[in-house]
């Protein structure tokens, strides 16, 4: 535990738990004071479970002790959200895993994205015309900043519920996230999707990213102009 006159001192911070089975970090946080050491305590004396306190408690019964390490000391509390946050992002696209259950401060907006991510976001065209046949299909709940080409096709190709009359009829589709189309497929084939009984079918594609000549059309285009309040449907047919 710090004393008074370490924990004056310290102002805001960012640590990390580091498990001292393999040395490596599983939870990443900010705070001013002893918040540090809440952690174990909470662990020791409470009964709620979760995977930051379970791996805590895991270590105990080995006999061993949590480390903590303070990462930046001497912060206002802005500088130790932005802090966090970036190492949370950089953490979990390169596989530490954390424990922690929300993502770090304004992530969604300002967190881990590649270069691309970063042109579409302050640089994007409003998608004002269709020339081809497409589908435009929504994977806010399905992807996340920073992943690949392969995990952008893996979040659109399925699983739809999608008519036979639009799947003869659609030749591309279009991967869009948080308005904005961030890839674009020809669809070679669609394949039925095992559903239970009485529930609609679903249908998911194989394809491959589309012709430079189609993808050059709406690759980066904005498609927040066309975005209807409450509108659910992940699958849109036209602006």
């Amino acid at each position: 535990m710090f004393d008074q006159i370490t924990s004056d001192k310290l102002g805001y911070y960012v640590y990390t738990l580091i498990n001292p089975n393999d040395n490596r970090p599983f939870y990443i946080g900010k705070g001013i004071g002893n918040r540090v050491f809440n952690h174990q305590n909470c662990a020791i004396k409470d009964d709620y479970s979760n995977l930051k306190l379970d791996i805590i408690r895991e270590i105990f019964e080995n006999g061993q002790k949590v480390e903590h390490i303070i990462i930046r000391h001497g912060l206002t509390e802005k500088e130790a959200f932005e802090v966090e946050a970036s190492l949370i992002d950089f953490g979990n696209k390169f596989g530490f895993e954390f424990s922690n259950i929300v993502l770090g401060h304004h992530s969604n907006v300002k967190g881990l994205m590649t270069s691309d991510e970063i042109i579409r976001i302050h640089n994007a065209q409003p998608l004002t015309e269709l020339t081809d046949p497409v589908i435009i299909i929504n994977i806010n709940k399905k992807y996340a900043r920073g992943n690949s080409s392969q995990e952008i096709y893996e979040s659109t190709k399925q699983a739809w519920v999608i008519s036979e009359n639009q799947r003869k009829m659609t030749k591309y589709a279009l991967s869009e996230f948080t308005g904005i189309v961030i890839e674009v497929f020809e669809i070679l084939e669609w394949y039925e999707i095992p559903m239970p009984e009485n529930r609609k079918s679903r249908w998911g594609f194989n394809g491959r990213i589309a012709s430079s000549e189609i993808r050059d059309k709406y690759i980066n285009k904005s498609l927040a102009h066309t975005k209807k309040k409450g509108a659910a449907n992940p699958i849109k047919y036209r602006l």
